[in-house]
């Protein structure tokens, strides 16, 4: 069945409860850090903070939308590009162009004008939807981006060269389209992170976002009664799949823009939310600020929180640890991915299996998995190789890319270009990215594993381990340290912590600065190679959600 029937459901059954909220706190000057204050906020007063939408506006704002783009000629597999930060439009605009038929293509918002131009001629995109934020981006290519497009803006102040998303649906049918849809129509098109060049556009049907949604609900034991905070940006493939698993119960979910920890436990709290999704640098800010006593829990009504949930990365164990010492009642999850299987949860670990913190889990719902060597023949179990996964969560192909499609898709098998070995009980170990492995003298260097050891230092708060050129070896191991707020550290305390390590894993640089991370989190390790040095060493980089 189609993601849409979904939607189309809930507008049925439960028209009159709340579907989205919209929290934009972090504008407010006067915001309220306790549940307690927030209490006594009448609701008009915090009205432009805080919107909502019920289901059956939800559908009726995406068939307006759907109507909207089929009287402008948009039909069956026409791509229709989204490019906005969160906000309650959002999701009804996705949804209204999966019920015209034609394709949502999700733009990451930290594209720069060229790679918006780059993106939107590979997918070969029709119409193009933006938020204020990206005027001048839009602006930069208007001539080219406008040529054969309809560029629609979605806020006040609609700029000359664009239309007016309120004008365009104003007078637009509420009703459904009724374009049959099925499970084997192209629904979405997705782009790789594009981290190492420009991206690939990834191509899913309808089948894989259906998977997803049904994968995440069943994954999370969402219910009725559950609220979902989503923080994430909507375009990534983790953020909103997550959120489908409340499209599939029934039940609210939030989305909250900013990602500071008091706001983040001010949302928790106002709005009564039980599962939350965070980046790893985002609990452990919230981690910090509590060490610090900058936050306490006492302020915030927190005991309806039953799941935390980390994802984008792998998870340290010791931030699981330090996590269950404040926390000690959540149930903790985690699940690995890429854009190529629809995002998160082709392996996941499962609520049940906390012991295993560490690993990212077992097959997920409806998902196979296998582990390779170079021949691409299975390796002993213990032993390091290639992870790769098949479901019906794998995309269609790389759009308009075969020699990608080739290297990446064979016979069904996605290959991850992540390395990975798997325990006696069978659960998988992400061990490295492949082309992330140091070789150093012949020995291979695991740099997750560096890295893990070294954030259990308690004066560290983000560590990451690159390959810098070296004459002897090739390479040798560089460990960048980002310190924590307040902190001083020397390299000879961290190369005296590492002694903890085999000889051959010991760092043989620690470089203090900042540790760079995308929008989902993920260590941007070719812009430290750049900065340090080692284009050469450029990695493949796959997502890990």
């Amino acid at each position: 069945m189609p993601v849409t029937e979904f939607l189309e459901r809930n507008a049925r059954l439960y028209p009159n409860e709340v579907a989205l909220v919209e929290l934009n706190p972090e504008q407010k000057d006067t915001m309220r850090k306790t549940w307690k204050e927030y209490e006594l906020i009448e609701p008009n007063r915090f009205e432009p903070y805080r919107r909502e939408i019920t289901w059956s506006v939800f559908d009726e704002k995406a068939n307006r939308f759907a109507n909207m783009l089929l009287g402008r000629g948009i039909k069956k597999e026409d791509k229709v590009a989204i490019i906005m930060y969160n906000c309650l439009e959002w999701l009804p605009i996705y949804f209204g162009i999966l019920k015209t038929g034609a394709i949502a293509v999700p733009f990451n918002f930290r594209y720069d004008a060229d790679e918006i131009l780059y993106c939107a001629e590979l997918a070969e995109v029709d119409v193009i939807v933006f938020g204020p934020e990206f005027i001048g981006r839009i602006e930069a290519n208007a001539d080219r981006l406008g040529k054969g497009r309809l560029l629609i803006f979605v806020g006040d102040n609609c700029p000359q060269f664009a239309e007016s998303y309120r004008e365009l649906v104003a007078d637009c049918s509420s009703t459904a389209p009724g374009i049959k849809l099925t499970e084997d129509d192209f629904g979405a098109i997705y782009f790789s992170s594009g981290t190492t060049g420009f991206p690939k556009a990834i191509l899913h049907k309808h089948l894989s976002l259906t998977q997803a949604a049904e994968m995440e609900q069943k994954h999370h034991s969402t219910g009725r009664d559950d609220t979902f905070l989503c923080i994430p940006p909507l375009y990534h493939t983790g953020a909103k799949f997550h959120w489908m698993g409340s499209l599939v119960a029934g039940s609210k979910a939030v989305l909250l823009k900013g990602a500071k920890p008091e706001t983040i436990l001010s949302a928790v709290s106002s709005e009564r939310c039980t599962i939350v999704w965070l980046l790893v640098p985002w609990a452990q800010d919230i981690l910090d600020a509590l060490d610090r006593g900058d936050l306490k829990l006492e302020d915030y009504h927190l005991s309806q929180w039953r799941l935390m949930h980390v994802g984008a990365q792998p998870v340290p164990p010791s931030l699981i640890k330090r996590w269950k010492e404040y926390f000690p009642n959540h149930d903790y999850d985690t699940n690995y991915g890429l854009s190529e299987s629809t995002g998160p949860g082709c392996v996941h670990l499962g609520v049940e299996n906390i012991r295993k913190v560490g690993a990212i889990g077992v097959p997920g719902y409806r998902w196979e998995c296998k582990i390779v060597d170079e021949e691409e023949k299975e390796v002993k179990q213990g032993e390091v190789g290639e992870l790769c996964v098949k479901g019906p969560g794998v995309m269609t192909c790389y759009y308009n890319n075969p020699e990608a499609t080739a290297e990446t898709l064979k016979d069904g098998w996605l290959f991850t270009g992540d390395m990975a070995m798997q325990d006696p009980e069978g659960f998988i170990y992400l061990v490295d990215r492949k082309k992330d492995v140091i070789v150093s003298g012949g020995e291979n260097i695991y740099p997750v594993q560096i890295e893990d050891f070294i954030r259990g230092f308690n004066k560290v708060k983000d560590v990451a381990v690159i390959g810098l050129p070296d004459k002897r070896l090739g390479e040798i191991t560089a460990a960048i340290v980002e310190v924590k707020e307040g902190m001083e550290c020397t390299e000879d305390e961290i190369n005296e912590f590492c002694l903890g390590l085999p000889r051959y894993k010991r760092p043989k640089t620690v470089i203090f600065e900042p540790i760079p991370r995308n929008a989902t989190g993920k260590i941007e390790k070719p812009v430290l190679r750049k900065m340090h040095g080692a284009d050469n060493l450029v990695a493949k980089e796959v997502e890990v959600q």
